[in-house]
């Protein structure tokens, strides 16, 4: 078990890693919870981390001091006589927290001669006693670490902005299967994209030694990438190279950058290392550009409008035409199919046969799972459901697609706590999702999370961003809406809700949405109008109308009650119609609220 336990708030991440790496080359056993594994609750980790760690590490900012997480771990490691605290920001700790000892250590880039390290590492060895120091020096300094800022799109069309998006993720990807050099989360990266930095600041800032970054030019048949890996402190350009080929090299030119990189850093490249930096999935040039379109289209689209399935389905269908081995593509494929069968209504494959291709070819396609597990949802089977999407979690924690589909599970079966921790996963992994900050939203209100501002403020922000590029988008606007209603926003909220219902009267998953937002507000008899409106037309099932926390303040309503129960009653008739004609049953035949 370990010795040490960092605890930390989440906008604290690059300074928390900093921290557990200078303990790790010490010579001590660190945890922090982005090893938690996914197939146990998130509570019962920590406890047992907690209680086993001979220190506990408690980094205090601005934000830590918000997080009830944090005060939490605080207070147990209080209790158990193992806690060690240091401020990063200079703030002073919470009561009670004040009146013990603080290391600081504003502005630290992880020097060891440091006053506030030496204080903090001089209290941990006093509770985890001293490290075994042929153990710390076996163990392989984190010296070299990198962050690929998101390659800048210079082919003059804004909609090649999927490929450069692509190629950066790839290469960040490449570079994550190195074992001796750290990389920065890919989320992390992405949120310097489209601003012009300084280098050295983004480096000092992520505490990376180096940093990459590079263009991506592509035209008609050809492809001009031009890379850049630069030294994080001097600013100095360690390696540089510009590549003009076909389009049909682009794995060759992904795979030359990675390892020039790896060359540049003087790190050994392990066989194994070296033969999973190769593996693309399929050698098909256009395969993989229709498949980064695709990606795009899936990730940014417009929630809740079929159109963007559809589209999806069409283009990966091309790619795995093109390239049948493409497991990736028959995943993605097979995500589309089931949310148009289950979510639409729509006559057709349900996914299933896509995804069993996809983990068939590659049994390490954790998305694949999304498919099985929507299957078991609508047949309301949620706790297998869950476990299906475990399966898939244990391969990725932190796919965006597996954690989102957790999150809607978890919370329909009141599991809100584990729900919020499966959709803070999905936002870290794309933080531009305002779907995800949405239902992240929802769920620390239902928990009253102190936390509640800041996912209101990400997701509003997130929206705002999607609206200035498609301002009818029903979905943002929705959410947006929601987030107004959580920031006290009463009457921007409705105001744009007036405006919404024009441009689209008949988006049932905008009009349910809007009573989330309604009752929020405690508007109590728009928000019952809007959820009467929302589900008295709608073919197929409740989502998550009947456990929704936003709703809690009509659901004691008589009104409330009956809306729900008309709309059972209608449902239940509805599919045993479905089943003796054999049609789709109705509970599978509509956009569930809040997809």
């Amino acid at each position: 078990m370990a010795d040490v336990f960092v605890s930390y708030a989440r906008p604290d991440e690059p300074q928390s890693k900093r921290v557990a790496d200078a303990l790790h080359d010490a010579g001590y056993c660190v945890w922090r919870d982005d090893e938690l594994p996914a197939h146990r609750a998130y509570a019962d980790v920590i406890q047992e981390r907690l209680t086993s760690a001979g220190a506990v590490v408690v980094l205090w900012s601005a934000e830590a001091a918000k997080s009830q997480w944090v005060r939490a771990e605080a207070d147990a490691a209080r209790t158990l006589g193992t806690l060690v605290q240091a401020t990063l920001d200079g703030s002073i700790p919470p009561i009670p927290f004040n009146q013990i000892q603080c290391a600081h250590l504003e502005q630290w880039r992880g020097e060891t001669d440091s006053p506030g390290w030496r204080k903090l590492q001089a209290s941990v060895a006093a509770l985890a006693g001293q490290p075994d120091m042929n153990e710390a020096q076996a163990k392989p300094a984190r010296e070299r670490s990198i962050c690929v800022l998101p390659f800048a799109n210079m082919s003059g069309d804004a909609e090649q902005e999927y490929f450069s998006d692509g190629i950066s993720e790839d290469i960040t990807t490449d570079l994550s299967k190195v074992s001796a050099l750290a990389v920065t989360a890919r989320n992390t990266a992405f949120t310097f994209k489209g601003q012009s930095v300084d280098v050295c600041e983004v480096a000092k800032k992520l505490g990376v030694s180096h940093v990459l970054e590079g263009s991506v030019r592509k035209a008609g048949g050809r492809v001009r990438i031009t890379a850049q890996l630069i030294d994080g402190a001097s600013g100095d350009h360690i390696w540089a190279e510009r590549y003009d080929r076909e389009l049909n090299d682009i794995f060759a030119i992904q795979d030359e950058i990675s390892k020039a990189i790896v060359d540049a850093l003087k790190i050994r490249l392990l066989p194994e290392e070296k033969k999973a930096i190769e593996q693309r999935g399929t050698e098909n040039a256009e395969a993989y550009n229709l498949y980064l379109l695709a990606r795009q289209y899936w990730v940014t689209g417009n929630h809740g409008d079929r159109s963007r399935e559809q589209r999806v389905v069409r283009i990966c269908e091309r790619a795995v035409e093109i390239d049948p081995e493409y497991a990736r593509a028959w995943a993605l494929l097979a995500i589309a199919q089931s949310n148009l069968r289950y979510g639409f209504g729509l006559p057709g494959s349900d996914g299933a046969e896509a995804a069993e291709r996809a983990l068939a070819l590659d049994p390490t396609i954790a998305e694949a799972y999304c498919v099985t597990a929507r299957k078991r949802f609508e047949n309301g089977d949620l706790e297998n459901a869950e476990a299906e999407l475990r399966k898939g979690l244990t391969l990725d924690p932190q796919s965006w697609d597996l954690n989102k589909a957790a999150g809607f599970v978890l919370l329909k079966q009141r599991k809100v706590t584990e729900a919020a921790e499966a959709y803070e996963r999905a936002v870290a992994a794309t933080e531009t999702d305002y779907h995800g900050w949405g239902m992240l939203l929802t769920c620390y209100q239902g928990l009253k999370d102190s936390r509640t501002e800041t996912a209101a403020r990400n997701a509003l922000e997130q929206c705002e961003r999607v609206l200035a590029q498609d301002p009818d988008n029903g979905a943002a606007i929705s959410f947006a809406v929601g987030a107004l209603a959580a920031l006290g926003e009463a009457e921007r909220a409705k105001s744009w809700i007036d405006r919404a219902l024009l441009i689209d009267p008949d988006n049932l998953n905008m009009r349910y949405n809007f009573a989330c937002a309604l009752s929020i507000l405690d508007e109590r008899e728009a928000a019952l109008d809007m959820l009467e409106s929302a589900l008295s037309n709608a073919r197929g099932s409740l989502g998550m109308a009947d456990i929704d926390p936003d709703l809690e303040n009509i659901r004691g309503e008589p009104r409330y009650q009956a809306i729900i129960a008309d709309a059972k009653a209608r449902i239940a008739k509805a599919q045993a119609e479905a089943a003796a004609g054999g049609a789709i049953p109705p509970a599978a035949a509509s956009t569930p609220p809040r997809s």
